[in-house]
Formats: C-alpha cells, sequence, structure tokens
C-alpha cells in the first residue's frame, strides 16, 4: 500500500502516531528533501530505502512508488499536511490511472504551528470567526477571483504560504483589499522547527522587519494576532449547552 503521510511542521515529535508507525513500517520512503527534517527519517528501519524526490519528475516518483509490491508499506513523506499546497492531486491521478492503492495520512500543517508559536487563536470571539488561507501570485498563478486585494476585503484572519519572497508587494495589496495599515501582522520562519524564528509587525513595516526572510515562512494577518477580549459563550457561567445549565 502507498502512504501519503503529513510530515508535521518540522519538529520531528510532531508527526502523527500513525506516521510514525508507517515510517517504521516502510520499505521505501520518498520524501521531500527540501522541505522534510531528515531527522524523521531516523524512525525508518535500518534496510529501509530512502530516495529524495527533490530533483525528480512526477512521473519519476510514481515510477518509484508502483515499482514496490501492493503488499508492501511505501510512504510518500510530504512536510506540514500534504492536503495544502502538497500537489498531491497530480500524484493521486496517476496512481488512479495505474490502478495502484493507497490511503493519506494527514499531518500538522506548518499554519498550525505558526499559530502555536505566536501563541493566537486564529477565531476569538469577536475578532474573526474565519481563516482565509491563501498565497500571492507568484510562478504558480492565482484565480482572479482569488487575488489579494480580493481576498483581504473581508477583513478575515489570513495565513499566507508562499508569499514571504513578495512581501512588500503583499502588504501593499494587503491594504489596497481593505485592512488597515496598522493591522497586526507577522512572519514565521520555519514554525516548530530548532531555527524558527518569529518576527512581528503591522502591514505598514512588517516587509521592512522581515526583508531578511524570503522561504519557508508564513506571513499571517489579522486581528486576531492582538488576541480576543470577548469571552467565549462555552464556558460562559451564564450560556447554557448540552452538558451544563446556565447559573442563575
Amino acid at each position: 500500500m502507498i502512504y501519503f503521510v503529513g510530515a508535521g511542521s518540522g519538529d520531528v515529535e510532531l508527526i502523527t502516531v500513525k506516521g510514525k508507525r508507517l515510517l517504521e513500517e516502510a520499505s521505501l520512503v520518498v520524501y521531500v528533501g527540501s522541505l522534510v527534517n531528515p531527522a524523521l527519517l531516523e524512525y525508518c528501519r535500518p534496510d529501509c530505502e530512502k530516495v529524495d524526490s527533490a530533483r525528480l519528475t512526477l512521473e519519476e516518483i510514481i515510477a518509484l512508488l508502483c515499482a514496490r509490491r501492493e503488499d508492501e508499506t511505501v510512504v510518500r513523506l510530504h512536510t506540514g499536511d500534504p492536503s495544502l499546497y502538497g500537489a498531491i492531486a497530480e500524484q493521486m491521478r496517476l496512481l488512479d490511472e495505474r490502478g495502484r492503492a493507497y490511503q493519506i495520512v494527514p499531518g500538522v500543517s506548518s499554519m498550525s504551528a505558526a499559530a502555536a508559536a505566536l501563541k493566537a487563536e486564529f477565531t476569538p470571539p469577536g475578532v474573526s470567526q474565519s481563516v482565509i488561507i491563501s498565497r500571492r501570485a507568484g510562478r504558480t498563478a492565482v484565480p482572479e477571483k482569488e487575488s489579494i486585494p480580493s481576498l483581504a476585503s473581508h477583513g478575515a484572519s489570513m495565513v499566507l504560504f508562499l508569499s514571504a519572497g513578495m512581501l512588500k508587494d503583499l502588504c501593499r495589496e494587503l491594504i489596497e483589499g481593505g485592512y488597515p495599515p496598522d493591522t497586526p501582522a507577522a512572519v514565521v520562519y520555519k514554525a516548530s522547527w530548532p531555527d524558527e524564528e518569529i518576527v512581528r509587525g503591522s502591514l505598514c513595516d512588517i516587509s521592512e522587519k522581515a526583508q531578511h526572510i524570503t522561504k519557508t515562512a508564513l506571513v499571517l494577518v489579522g486581528d486576531f494576532l492582538k488576541g480576543g477580549v470577548e469571552r467565549s459563550r462555552l464556558y460562559d457561567p451564564g450560556f447554557s449547552h448540552g452538558y451544563r445549565e446556565a447559573e442563575k
């Protein structure tokens, strides 16, 4: 069986129990060498073949995965959660065409690790109840209706992948879309890795403060970075729900 495994955000202890078990069982691991923490490969058994896919084409990756028997455990090791910018749709399509069975094991996304590093909640009551996950157009196009100014018009909490190298233009477009210039912003480089770095600021100065960070980073924008001021209804003594009656 072929398994797409989310390796977590970088910290080797953030891989799921299932993901770790599959690495221990695998006879072949094809990993994203430019992004995956190499320490994760220490979970593999001594005779496991480990292949870095950084220089491989899609077809070469699929050929490697399909060369093993159906009864072997084969792991395609991605960073974070493979459902976010993991380029797994095209891999699954080719596996479907070849009639090969596969499963997906979700992981801890870098956006979750970044929020943890910032000690932030994306959805504090009275601030934002929506999170927009997107990226600025670069070599990979973005649909016009998903342009940064269009998304910024909602004023929701925002997490931007693959955009740190275009930070000045990104901030300009976010302001054009409706965020006030003093909206809090943060850049988190390699969230949960030993060399993690956090830069905080606002849309009017974050591009200058974080100009040395150009890749392997997330940009987070929104008033959620200030923290919430309203209480959650969940723990409000005056609010009833299925497990507790409101105090009189």
